[in-house]
């Protein structure tokens, strides 16, 4: 992936934009013409993505790094309660410095630096501008908590579970690009509470077998899936806090301005176990493609057009769709000659 990063926004003149190879990796999440809720797990981490995919690596870096960490500092000066850790939670705080500040050093090497002497480390952020020696396992040693020190350079939000009763419960959270949920409404809650909104999934299991399996996630054996929703306009922040900001846009579609204000909004989860605390981190990376760049990929548009036509009614309200859905499919019908398009994603 080219990382020259760019500098735009996520909110107000919205200059966000994808290029020609971020349209290419984008993880398109329809492989059928028709939806429905499931689990999708596979395993994450080296080796089980293409090169150059954001399936590469562990933690993506991509060329909206710098613009998405700087909304990330925007959000927490406005709202600092978008960083939760409950004080048991300090050795899942550590865990997550090792696991992000190995996953980067790593695989991007060009941009962060990591050295180790015992528990004496120097890290190095260029991208950010960040140059830090501390003491792991020394909160007092890091300007603030060790999770929110970290969790401010990487993209995407991060919830942690704590295991414990046979269940999971979300016990801390970077979470400042959220598609309308609180962590501060869910912190402390269980696994099945968390999820218990989403319709049509409960009647059918699907959070009971995630729950069992996941309670049996090992070190060092990642998992992923994707979900997916829609957005008015190019902003990562859809969070009920700030509903007041992005809301009255979802009545803003137009004929005219479809293909430029509505987003689909893919989101990349994954699950690392953490090796101190045994809690599960579990990270929502959020990628963001207008219409008008996606369907320069016309099998793209065909599928969502699909997609979208034979959605259940039920999930079209919970995703926030029901504004402005029929617009977007009178979008994209024209693209639809109703050839079959088999299984798969690939753009072409």
């Amino acid at each position: 992936m080219n990382t020259q990063f760019k500098q735009e926004t996520f909110r107000d003149d919205y200059t966000y934009t994808n290029s020609a190879e971020a349209i290419r990796r984008f993880p398109f999440p329809f492989a059928e013409d028709e939806y429905m809720y499931s689990v999708n797990i596979e395993m994450h981490g080296e080796g089980t993505g293409a090169a150059g995919s954001v399936f590469e690596h562990g933690i993506d870096v991509d060329e909206h790094y710098i613009a998405e960490c700087e909304d990330r500092r925007i959000v927490l000066d406005e709202d600092p309660d978008r960083y939760t850790a409950l004080p048991h939670m300090m050795d899942a705080q550590w865990d997550m410095v090792e696991l992000m500040m190995d996953s980067l050093s790593k695989d991007y090497p060009e941009h962060f630096q990591l050295q180790k002497d015992g528990d004496n480390w120097h890290w190095v952020n260029k991208p950010l501008g960040i140059d830090q020696t501390f003491v792991f396992g020394d909160e007092a040693t890091l300007p603030m908590q060790p999770f929110e020190y970290i969790s401010r350079q990487v993209q995407g939000d991060w919830i942690i579970l704590d295991q414990r009763d046979d269940d999971l419960f979300a016990d801390m959270g970077m979470v400042t690009s959220q598609a309308d949920w609180s962590m501060a409404f869910d912190a402390g809650m269980s696994f099945k509470e968390w999820h218990g909104p989403v319709p049509q999934a409960n009647e059918i299991g699907i959070f009971d077998r995630a729950l069992k399996y996941l309670l049996h996630l090992q070190y060092g054996s990642p998992v992923r899936r994707l979900n997916w929703t829609m957005t008015i306009n190019p902003r990562l922040d859809t969070s009920p806090e700030n509903y007041p900001f992005w809301g009255p846009d979802n009545a803003s579609v137009t004929p005219e301005n479809v293909g430029d204000k509505v987003y689909l909004r893919v989101e990349l989860q994954a699950l690392f176990r953490l090796p101190r605390s045994n809690a599960i981190a579990f990270s929502v990376r959020g990628y963001l493609i207008s219409l008008n760049e996606l369907i320069t990929y016309p099998r793209w548009g065909k599928r969502l057009h699909r997609v979208l036509k034979q959605l259940h009614p039920d999930l079209s309200e919970y995703k926030g769709l029901d504004n402005y859905r029929q617009t977007v499919i009178d979008f994209l019908a024209p693209l639809d000659d109703g050839a079959d398009l088999g299984l798969g994603t690939h753009p072409e």
